[in-house]
């Protein structure tokens, strides 16, 4: 089943199911509302959930399953900005399974894409030229090999099935307030071009309005980050700033004979110093396929380092180009992840909504995980928000969903886990030390709690106490040039559109950027979307591709002075994934 919003000139006009041979129309309550230009129309429901990724599905499905069990009817609905459910998910992924049984105790017997058992669990010390075996602490027995991209359709699919709206291919764009309220969110107009002139096919933006909602967007979520500032959420909950990494991921297709489903490696160690915080995986899925990557922490100094040139230079280590020798590249992609765990969690209830998932920042770092959190934090909501709307109450509250995630497994979890992440801030060797004591000794029981360093922007140093890092050309076979994998990942936007990467003062690149910090935007963005080229007078100044944009927003998060902001493009743009 399928769901599209028919448009007539710039009127939406209905909610179309697509079932087998037959199709119907739902009518919504609908009212037009004015922006001082023009009319935009307006969808009311009862939830309204922002993100079609696990947390968001994971609410989605289980407001519904209430909602047949105690013979009520509420209205759900899920906005995408990606041009399919799914083409914006990526993770590395070994998954475990926890919430997915809370939420269908049958899911196998369903049909669920989780099928790969890992099958081993291996750890390595990586040195320049020698692979060092050891103990792994991640306890995967037990935990699948699975794309969660696939995962993510497969739950868009049962979303769909039980009576959810979803809509992808729409991006939200605009928090709605009434009266410090939030009541829902716009989806930002089409058809706009470069200049700001409305091409032939302009349509406006739509208002989906909410007695409640759910902003599920995932990592540095757009609305998310308003949200969490206009309502100082941190300040509520003591929480520190977020800290975050950059992963960069390659699926392979390799050999037959070198195929072994469901072996899991991570490693530490080089190719990154001892400063920087990060690791890889390689992780053997089905029919043939190889998720390899690696991920890097925002808070490393050196301006000359570029994650994706690590990569590269990972891929070629004498343990692990033979494991890749033989095969092809499939597909490749990039995004950022919440790292801040325990002590950067937000409060997570707002007037009129949630944070829930990677929103809020529910990513266990020592474990590598965040699905299976950020599905239970969707239930919670989704449970909270089924029992304030059902004893019809106005306005809905969803206070005890904060209750609620603080009497949950999360929250034991991310608290046994909360020192090994910033302990790594005095380096890889005391980051293990401590992390080892943590993880085999105290069980995350000590009386202190570790604090972040500075937030990830601060943290680059400038350019005149580093060296140029020399990275090796790439061979086109085991490492390859940043174009050829960025046309893996079946990137597209509108060209004929505004840029969604706003500079908040245009003449900081060449000012600041470029002097104080060689020009780092070009290396830490791992889809050439920021280049200094010479103009005319062979002076560089910043280029913006915006169209080859992931939306893995590092550029929002790593620049020094923060002046790139990254707003949501046209719906439907971005990466194509398939298999992350």
């Amino acid at each position: 089943m399928a769901r599209v919003l028919l448009r007539r000139g710039s009127k939406a006009l209905a909610a179309r199911s697509i079932s087998g041979a037959g199709a119907r129309l739902e009518w919504r309550a609908r009212r037009f509302c004015s922006d001082g230009f023009q009319e935009r129309e307006s969808m009311d429901y009862d939830v309204v959930i922002v993100g079609a990724g696990p947390a968001g599905l994971a609410a989605a499905i289980r407001l519904k399953q209430l909602c047949d069990r105690e013979k009520r009817e509420l209205s759900v609905c899920v906005v995408e900005k990606g041009a399919e459910v799914g083409s914006h998910i990526l993770s590395g992924n070994v998954f475990e399974p926890r919430s997915l049984s809370e939420l269908f105790p049958d899911w196998k017997k369903q049909g669920a894409p989780v099928e790969i058992p890992v099958s081993e669990d291996k750890f390595w010390l990586l040195s320049s030229k020698h692979a060092i075996p050891l103990p792994s602490p991640f306890r995967n027995h037990g935990n699948y090999v699975i794309s969660l991209s696939q995962l993510v359709r497969w739950l868009g699919t049962k979303a769909e099935e039980l009576g959810v709206e979803i809509y992808p291919g729409f991006s939200a764009s605009e928090v709605l307030y009434d009266d410090n309220r939030v009541v829902g969110i716009a989806t930002n107009d089409m058809g706009i071009a470069k200049n700001g002139s409305k091409k032939s096919t302009f349509q406006k933006g739509m208002e989906l309005r909410g007695r409640l909602t759910l902003l599920a967007e995932g990592c540095r979520g757009y609305l998310s980050e308003e949200v969490i500032r206009k309502y100082q959420l941190r300040k509520q909950s003591g929480a520190q700033h977020q800290t975050y990494a950059l992963g960069i991921k390659e699926v392979w297709e390799v050999e037959e004979s070198k195929h072994r489903p469901g072996f899991v490696l991570h490693t530490v160690g080089w190719p990154l110093n001892t400063k920087t915080y990060g690791g890889s995986f390689l992780y053997h899925m089905a029919n043939r396929q190889v998720a390899v990557g690696l991920v890097v922490a925002l808070d490393y100094q050196n301006p000359y380092l570029s994650p994706y040139e690590e990569y590269q230079r990972f891929k070629q280590h004498p343990s692990i180009r033979p494991m890749l020798e033989g095969g092809k590249v499939v597909q490749y992609g990039a995004r950022t992840l919440n790292e801040g765990g325990f002590q950067s969690i937000p409060k997570t209830v707002f007037p009129g909504g949630a944070l829930i998932g990677c929103s809020a920042g529910f990513v266990n770092v020592p474990k590598i995980k965040g699905a299976h959190t950020a599905m239970k934090s969707g239930l919670l909501a989704a449970e909270t928000a089924f029992e304030q709307l059902a004893k019809g109450s106005e306005p809905a509250k969803l206070d005890s969903y904060w209750e609620r995630l603080q009497n949950s497994w999360i929250w034991d979890e991310l608290n046994a886990a909360r020192n090994i992440r910033p302990a790594f801030h005095y380096g890889l060797l005391p980051g293990l030390a401590v992390s080892a004591f943590e993880h085999y000794i105290s069980k995350g029981k000590l009386p202190y709690t570790l604090k972040h360093g500075r937030p990830d922007h601060l943290s680059t140093e400038v350019s005149k106490k580093h060296k140029p890092i020399d990275y090796p050309k790439p061979d086109g076979v085991i490492s390859f040039d940043l174009l050829t994998s960025l046309y893996r990942s079946n990137t597209n936007h509108e060209h004929d559109q505004p840029s969604h990467l706003l500079l908040r003062d245009p003449s900081i690149p060449e000012k600041v950027n470029l002097i104080d910090y060689a020009g780092l935007e070009s290396r830490y963005c791992p889809a050439r979307v920021y280049e200094y080229i010479p103009d005319e007078n062979e002076k560089l100044t910043l280029q913006i591709n915006a169209q080859n944009c992931l939306h893995c927003k590092a550029c929002d998060i790593k620049d020094p002075p923060q002046n790139i902001k990254w707003t949501t493009p046209e719906g439907a743009g971005g990466p194509g994934y398939s298999i992350m």
